[in-house]
């Protein structure tokens, strides 16, 4: 058995939902093999014992004492290698679960990160819920499910083959009557697939909307907006219970057919050899093993229209993986990439030039437009023009952009986890003036905090993410608005304290603040139009620029 998860789950193939199950099968296909070998010699062992037992009952009626031994040694035999074959075809179908289920959320998860800030624009938070939840389910069921569906094919074949030996007429009825009943249950499984999907677009959509509102609750409490929050909630619920009735209801006629269908089928052969019985075609022995055929053919029957069932349930859950495995992130390595070197950064659509290993500020009139900067400065707007040492980030190595420069704005989120976790040992809590917040925590570094960082205040996740984001020490750092959250007292020993801890790296700071700016090497004026208007120390533009002045000091003499 393999180790999950995975070193390397490889690249899938994206062109269809059929066409990822496909790849999945033949990246675990020795455990599928494994998994359906077992699952044949469990089954075939079964379809065996009432031929064994039949043998048994006409030795007792032919008084032939070594013929019931050999019968009755014949069941104990078939017996443990059923034991043996059901337990080994149960680890592998559970392996085929785990397999497949880890792999596609593998898959997913290193896709999510390439996309990056491009996921969100695209996916829903709550449609990459549900592929870590219910699909990993049920593409994980998909391939559980090949060792018992192809041990009761053999199982079936097998059976047919005992009986034809016995009696044509029954041989025919099982041979003619099985493709009949997987054909009459197909009828019902591409209706359950449509409506599966939409449920499952549904349910998705409502994933998300559970999100936006858990994550905004107090937003939505500040402007008074739970009622209707929650009228839109109540209302996309009962679409998805509405869905999901119209998939019960088909699902309960496949139910249904399941078991009504194998039945019928099942007392048909009974009649058939009761009546060869009475009429003396076959023997009082033959006849216990119709019976017990008759009793076990109910299982593989059932196992045959499951499987169709669960590749079903499987194909739905596929498309939704495909679907995100199509986006295409906002850039692509340039096929004719040249390695990355250090020197001055600059952006071109705003005439910005950032000084390697310097302190710059960027103080702009419209926040949108210093962040629109801060984005093409690390390579994460579309149609950024941005260059490092006069070459364009686009033609770099795009691994290399991303180490080599690291953008932190109030998106990011602190994870679930010991605190240690997200900011290492702690040298970096100083600068972020985020020491007293470790101190007062009960187990200091290695306390777990909640998902989100919502134990802590605004404040305090904002000191935070700047402590985690300064353990990377990235050669260039770009920070937007890293002490919008934070009282004028920690905002000032963050401003004396962060040019220290980034000296000698490139660091540049989108932000208004006095505290900050004063700070700075180089203060980039923004005017209105989205254009650098001035540089400078920020004591000599606030002297030479009004509309700087003006802009920084919130029209306050």
């Amino acid at each position: 058995m393999r180790r999950l998860p995975l070193d390397d789950p490889l690249e899938p193939d994206r062109r269809s939902a059929a066409r990822y199950l496909l790849w999945l099968a033949r990246q675990q296909l020795s455990l599928i093999a494994g998994g359906v070998g077992f699952g044949v010699l469990w089954m075939v062992s079964q379809a065996l014992v009432p031929a064994a037992i039949g043998a048994g009952v006409d030795a007792v009626a032919r008084r032939d004492k070594a013929g019931l031994l050999v019968a009755a040694l014949e069941v104990l035999g078939l017996g443990i290698v059923t034991a043996i074959g059901g337990t080994m075809r149960h680890r592998f179908a559970v392996s085929n679960f785990l397999s497949a289920g880890f792999r596609t959320m593998q898959v997913t998860v290193r896709h999510a990160a390439r996309l990056g800030a491009a996921l969100e624009k695209r996916v829903s938070t709550g449609e990459v819920v549900s592929i870590g939840t219910t699909d990993f389910d049920h593409i994980g069921y998909s391939m559980d499910i090949s060792a018992r569906g192809s041990g009761a094919v053999v199982a079936i074949i097998v059976v047919s083959a005992l009986l034809l030996r016995v009696s044509v007429p029954l041989g025919l009825v099982v041979v003619i009557g099985v493709p009949v009943l997987v054909a009459v249950v197909g009828l019902l499984l591409r209706p359950l697939h449509e409506r599966r999907r939409h449920q499952r677009d549904l349910s998705g959509r409502l994933t998300g909307r559970a999100n936006d509102i858990v994550s905004g609750l107090r937003v939505l409490r500040g402007v008074g907006g739970e009622a209707v929050f929650s009228a839109r909630y109540r209302e996309e619920s009962q679409r998805v219970r509405r869905a999901g009735v119209r998939v019960a209801r088909v699902e309960s006629l496949l139910e249904a057919a399941q078991i009504l269908l194998p039945g019928c089928f099942v007392a048909l052969v009974t009649w058939l050899g009761a009546r060869f019985a009475v009429a003396g075609r076959i023997s009082p022995g033959e006849l216990v093993a119709f019976y017990a055929y008759a009793a076990f053919l109910i299982s593989p029957l059932r196992t045959v229209t499951e499987f169709a069932d669960k590749v079903t349930r499987g194909l739905v859950a596929a498309r939704r993986v495909v679907d995100v495995l199509r986006i295409e992130p906002d850039f692509q390595e340039h096929p004719d990439s040249v390695p990355l070197e250090p020197g001055d950064l600059d952006d071109p659509d705003s005439g910005l030039v950032v000084a390697a290993g310097a302190f710059t500020a960027i103080a702009a009139v419209r926040p949108e437009d210093a962040a629109g900067i801060a984005e093409r400065l690390a390579l994460l707007a579309p149609g950024s023009q941005a260059r490092l040492h006069g070459v364009p980030l686009r033609k770099l190595r795009l691994e290399e952009v991303r180490r080599h420069i690291v953008l932190a704005d109030n998106d990011g989120r602190l994870f679930r986890g010991p605190l240690r976790d997200e900011i290492g040992g702690g040298a970096t809590l100083d600068a972020a003036a985020a020491r007293d917040i470790v101190d007062a925590l009960p187990g200091g570094l290695d306390t777990e905090i909640a998902e989100r960082g919502r134990d802590f205040s605004g404040g305090q996740q904002q000191r935070l993410r700047l402590a985690r984001v300064l353990a990377l020490d990235p050669p260039v750092l770009v920070l937007v608005e890293p002490t919008s959250a934070v009282d004028a007292h920690t905002e000032a020993r963050i401003a004396d304290r962060l040019p220290a801890a980034r000296a000698g790296r490139t660091t540049v700071v989108c932000t208004t603040s006095p505290l900050l700016l004063d700070r700075a090497d180089t203060v980039a004026f923004v005017d209105a139009g989205g254009r650098v208007a001035a540089t400078g120390p920020h004591r000599a533009l606030l002297d030479g620029c009004p509309e700087y002045a003006a802009t920084v000091t919130r029209g306050e003499d």
